[in-house]
């Protein structure tokens, strides 16, 4: 059992086998445990850190991070590790660390000041403010001493210490500026949604692609699943094809990019490279999850198998790899493993050649692109890799067709051959060295990848993952939320802890409706509508439309952020308005569509001015009765018996991002959903025999049972959409 810790507790406390801590050791981070060694003071964001600055009127030194980010290990290694950097920050500071993932609400914060000091922002960010948590310096990485343009931290602790003691009353002023200026920042003027922001969102994707490599701007790139969802949607709106030829070539590019683990599968977070060819290494479950989504939607677009195929490696790697013994998902994989960044995941030609076999390993250099190592991430595996020469990153060298038609063979032989080589590649990787796996699981991702789970299985009519996803919200439902606490947001060694931010009710609802989706339990409906209920009433902006980042009992910070735009995952304003929609078109609530149209018109007014920032919002908007095309089917019957089953999957099969679909079971079940679901009252099974009835707008077809006929009238309105 590790010590206890007293507040004030010297940084170099004696630990387990006399290793020295720091108050972080009591930590269940695994990014604050990472520095739990440091010779450095630190300390968890906490009371008791500010209230030491202000007795002995000391700058706060804060840094932000997480524990799969490679900068941020770059850092930790070259300044925090560092007695010289250490003894400044002790002499003359108060350190606080903060993992970005547990607090995603003090990272929102401070590092909107970082880009608004700054003009750019980044992890590790490096924040300096007053005791009163008012900030005066903001940066992100900095090494230890200056160099190549870039200020060192020593000189940068130096010189603010100085000026501290010298001209605080100065530095007191522009905080206080600085804190004036981030608690006015306004937004655009609300606006009522209309498909012109579609069309507007669409023409600025179009001028920021890149026609050779698929993707969006330079390097470095990003996979940004959300905005190929958008795509696809926009393409069955509008009937756009280079929308479709975007979102499809990109998906491609990433697949057989270095981004994408070739051997292992799964996504790694970003490319510094236009070709996709050189990642970072870090893989994050956020990113599996929309890139699932992503692949899931262009298969049922496209009904090309190649999506299905993506999204289903990507979900084999996060099954197998990052999966919970109860059933939850853990948060990411780290960059760096015991050989340097990129180590892992990358070959030499003797280490090919061990692994294959000579012959093998000169097929393998045809099959796939050989990236080298960047030097500056060159890993040290161990003295024999290190005399065997150049690491390189494996890329696929094309698609299928046109790689068997270049090495004359057939593509059968092809996939076969390939696959013997990464299931060789894969065993012999498996015997290095892992990555560190940050193990914590956090509400927000888990809901999302359980969403992604949700609908890839109902795309693909595969229960285990249905079953899967299920499992993951029961540990949800269990372990972070309860009637006294309310929903958490970090799991971690047997602790639920942090109150839930807006991203974790706004996925964990998307994932109920989800799993409604895909299962027709009415139970899943109502816990959904129940947890919208404690959002809506905690969160809600009553004033200017859409949803606080913290809740109105949520510790006080410095602004209390209302996110717009898309970061690294859609914003949780995004996800909420496709939620209220969903919900409010099967309550027939008008609270629920006030809710849903005010925040609407909040993101209205930030998407007319940076349409390419808010594409999670358009893409909901696309299939919202506002702006797109949408249908109601409630199908009476059990979807057990076939001709239910073949009734559901005869809607299921068709790309109708705008589609409800609502099972109305036998008996209690049948009244459950009733109950909660007005949409569905009078609607029975004619003569015993499962029904459909399909509704667009105000108007009702005739009741169906052919699934023939229900496949036929639905694939009209694709083809509507298709022709406009």
């Amino acid at each position: 059992m590790p010590p206890e810790i007293s507040p004030d507790l010297p940084a170099q406390h004696p630990g387990p086998g006399d290793r020295p801590v720091n108050r972080l050791f009591r930590e269940k981070s695994p990014y604050l445990l990472q520095h739990s060694h440091n010779p450095v003071d630190w300390y968890p964001w906490a009371d008791e850190a500010f209230s030491r600055a202000k007795r002995e009127n000391r700058p706060v030194f804060l840094s932000i991070g997480y524990s799969t980010c490679h900068w941020c290990h770059v850092m930790a290694h070259e300044c925090f590790e560092d007695e010289k950097v250490a003894a400044l920050l002790n002499r003359d500071f108060i350190s606080i660390k903060v993992d970005r993932e547990e607090r995603p609400d003090i990272d929102s914060v401070y590092m909107g000041i970082c880009q608004q000091m700054t003009g750019q922002g980044g992890w590790p960010l490096t924040i300096i403010m007053t005791p009163e948590k008012l900030p005066f310096f903001a940066g992100t990485y900095f090494p230890k001493e200056s160099g190549s343009g870039m200020p060192g931290l020593t000189g940068i602790l130096e010189r603010i210490s100085a000026l501290w003691h010298e001209r605080q009353d100065e530095i007191s002023r522009s905080a206080d500026e600085i804190a004036v200026l981030t608690r006015t920042a306004s937004f655009p003027a609300p606006r009522d949604p209309d498909r012109l922001l579609l069309d507007a969102g669409f023409r600025e994707l179009s001028r920021q692609f890149d026609p050779e490599n698929g993707g969006f701007g330079n390097a470095p790139k990003f996979p940004a699943p959300h905005i190929m969802i958008f795509l696809l949607r926009y393409w069955h709106v509008a009937g756009e094809p280079r929308a479709l030829l975007m979102a499809g070539q990109t998906l491609d590019a990433i697949r057989q990019g270095g981004i994408w683990d070739q051997v292992g599968g799964g996504l790694h977070r970003y490319t510094t490279d236009a070709r996709w060819r050189i990642p970072h290494f870090e893989k994050m479950l956020y990113d599996q999850a929309l890139f699932v989504l992503a692949c899931t939607e262009a298969y049922k677009a496209t009904r090309e198998d190649r999506y299905r195929t993506m999204a289903e490696e990507c979900v084999e790697y996060v099954l197998r790899d990052l999966r919970d013994p109860g059933g939850a998902f853990y948060s990411a994989e780290d960059a760096d493993g015991p050989g340097g960044e990129g180590a892992y995941y990358s070959w030499t030609f003797d280490e090919l050649s061990a692994a294959l076999g000579p012959d093998d390993a000169a097929f393998a250099t045809s099959v796939f692109i050989l990236t080298p190592l960047p030097a500056s991430t060159q890993g040290r595996r161990n003295s024999d890799a290190q005399k065997s020469g150049q690491q390189f990153i494996l890329s696929a060298a094309g698609p299928s067709p046109v790689l068997a038609q270049v090495l004359s063979i057939t593509a059968d032989e092809l996939v076969a051959r390939r696959e013997s080589i990464r299931s060789r590649l894969f065993a012999a990787r498996e015997k290095r060295a892992r990555p560190a796996r940050d193990d914590k699981i956090l509400t927000d991702t888990n809901a999302l990848f359980c969403t992604a789970l949700a609908r890839a299985g109902r795309a693909f009519k595969n229960p285990v993952y249905i079953s899967a996803a299920s499992g993951a919200v029961q540990f949800i439902l269990k372990f972070l939320s309860g009637k006294d606490q309310g929903l958490l947001h970090r799991y971690r060694d047997g602790e639920s802890a942090i109150p839930a931010f807006a991203d974790d009710y706004a996925h964990l609802i998307s994932a109920l409706i989800a799993l409604y989706e895909a299962t027709f339990d009415p139970a899943y409906l109502s816990q959904a509508l129940d947890l919208n209920s404690a959002f809506v009433a905690h969160f809600q902006d009553q004033k200017n439309g859409g949803f606080f980042t913290t809740s109105d009992h949520a510790e006080k910070l410095l602004v209390r952020k209302k996110e717009w735009y898309d970061g690294a995952v859609p914003t949780a304003n995004a996800i909420t308005f496709e939620n209220l929609m969903w919900l409010a078109r099967v309550t027939e609530d008008k609270n629920l569509e006030t809710a849903a149209m005010a925040c609407s018109r909040f993101l209205a007014g930030t998407a007319e001015r940076a349409p390419m920032s808010t594409t999670a919002f358009l893409a909901a908007l696309a299939c919202s009765p506002r702006v797109g095309d949408t249908q109601d089917l409630v199908i009476t019957g059990n979807p057990a018996q076939t001709d239910t089953r073949t009734l559901l999957d005869a809607a299921c099969d068709q790309y109708l991002p705008g589609l409800i679909v609502l099972d109305r079971l036998p008996e209690k079940a049948g009244d459950d959903l009733e109950a909660l679901a007005p949409v569905v009252r009078g609607r029975t099974a004619i003569n015993g025999h499962a029904t459909a009835y399909l509704c667009t707008g105000h108007t009702c077809r005739a009741p169906e049972h052919d699934p023939v006929e229900l496949a036929r009238v639905l694939g009209e309105y694709k083809m509507t959409n298709d022709a406009a």
